[in-house]
């Protein structure tokens, strides 16, 4: 499955406190489940939280997945871009 990076604008996400990064995570979560169980092939792999957004990681079907799940949480996907290749240290070994 593709793999995709969504930036959402959140505006002060980045000075959320726990308890409010758990509630949009249960969210998101919540939204997740719903999809998966209508047989709708997509999974949170992990986020990175700054200022004023979130730098999302997703593997889904395809990119209407992704747009479809920014509508049912309420998190805005301001823009969403397909990982072709993925570069780590262990690349630059021989």
């Amino acid at each position: 499955m593709p793999r995709y990076m969504i930036e959402r604008e959140i505006p002060e996400i980045g000075s959320s406190d726990r308890e409010a990064l758990r509630a949009a995570s249960a969210q998101s979560n919540g939204v997740l489940s719903a999809m998966q169980a209508e047989n709708k092939h997509i999974q949170w792999e992990q986020s990175y939280v700054v200022a004023d957004k979130t730098f999302c990681i997703y593997i889904a079907d395809n990119e209407s997945l992704i747009q479809e799940h920014a509508e049912r949480s309420g998190f805005p996907a301001s823009q969403v871009t397909e990982i072709t290749k993925m570069i780590d240290p262990v690349t630059a070994e021989g």
